[in-house]
């Protein structure tokens, strides 16, 4: 009996050598620059163009899932050797790269997965809310290909007052199989606010560049903080600002577009009739305000509406006109009877 498979193999080894050697030039062995494979072995096949009846014969390990790996060609070059393979055409490569195929499940997915039990089961606020922090770094997982279905919970536990929790996750690995992840941290519902990015001078106007949306624990937020770009773009620094900090309403203001003791563009509305003349801004104001004006033509102090830069506008009612009002009865003398 052993004699006899001994003999078989050495049949089929002088098989395999003759067809190589007896190969049409299209048809020769051939080294590929790049292979993928998707099992835990490298075969003839994955590594040789035309590697006739041997192309199954796995010679070498796998790479790890989604890495990649390198295989010198001088290498490959014995590997097939011993199992009949001759003549092999390198065509120059001195490497050949593996890589192992894989299924990537990110960290964001892990991370989303745990922050939707902890909402949906000890009603933290919003999933999206919800800061989780790994006792240790989580970084993507690789599966197999084949591996089906997304990351699922299968136990958590959660401690409000130290902020803690202890999940394990069911894991998709294979075809049909899925493994246990075991994950610990700590979750803190969070709200988003605007932070400043640069210090601000006092009535100086925030721009896009000078302002992020940063997530804060809620504990330390309230209503009083802004929380959307457009509250804060445009508006103007009522106090100095620090870089780093959160913006809070009372912080801002609409920019002023008179600033005091600035010349401005006095004028006077009334019906039918507009006058302008020169003034001079005793305070400051934005866009609206009522603040008081010195004529400089008349020398009195009047108040306005801010309209613009450099403009405020007076409103008076309408004035009586000389021709509506009655003439007075002429005084008559009596004349005695």
């Amino acid at each position: 009996m052993i004699r006899t498979f001994t003999l078989a193999i050495a049949a089929l080894t002088a098989l395999g050598a003759a067809q190589a050697f007896a190969a049409p030039e299209h048809e020769r062995p051939v080294l590929k620059a790049e292979a993928i494979v998707t099992g835990d072995v490298v075969r003839i096949g994955d590594l040789v163009e035309h590697a006739g009846i041997v192309a199954n014969v796995p010679i070498f390990r796998a790479p790890d899932l989604g890495s990649t790996g390198t295989v010198p060609a001088d290498v490959v070059i014995e590997a097939v050797r011993l199992h009949a393979l001759v003549g092999l055409d390198t065509g120059g490569l001195s490497v050949v790269l593996v890589t192992r195929a894989s299924r990537m499940i990110s960290a964001k997915e892990i991370e989303a997965c745990v922050a939707q039990a902890l909402s949906a089961k000890f009603a933290l606020g919003e999933a999206k809310d919800i800061g989780v922090n790994f006792e240790r770094e989580l970084r993507a997982i690789y599966v197999e290909p084949s591996a089906k279905g997304e990351p699922r919970v299968a136990r958590i536990t959660f401690d409000p007052r130290s902020a803690r929790f202890d999940v394990t996750l069911e894991m998709p690995i294979g075809a049909s199989n899925r493994g246990l992840l075991r994950l610990s941290g700590r979750a803190i519902a969070t709200a988003e606010v605007v932070t400043i990015l640069r210090p601000v001078d006092r009535g100086g106007i925030i721009k896009e560049s000078d302002v992020l949306i940063e997530r804060r624990p809620r504990a330390e937020t309230g209503r009083e903080f802004v929380t959307s770009r457009d509250q804060a773009i445009g508006f103007a620094a009522r106090t100095s600002l620090q870089a780093g900090r959160p913006l809070r309403a009372a912080d801002l203001m609409k920019p002023e577009l008179v600033q005091r003791n600035e010349t401005v563009t006095l004028t006077y509305e009334l019906p039918g009739i507009k006058l302008t003349v020169r003034g001079k801004a005793i305070e400051g104001g934005a866009d609206g305000d009522v603040i008081s004006v010195l004529n400089e033509q008349s020398k009195r102090t009047v108040q306005g509406v801010v309209a613009g830069p450099g403009r405020v506008i007076i409103s008076t009612s309408s004035p009586r006109l000389a021709a509506n009002i009655q003439p007075a009865e002429p005084a008559t003398n009596a004349k005695a009877p």
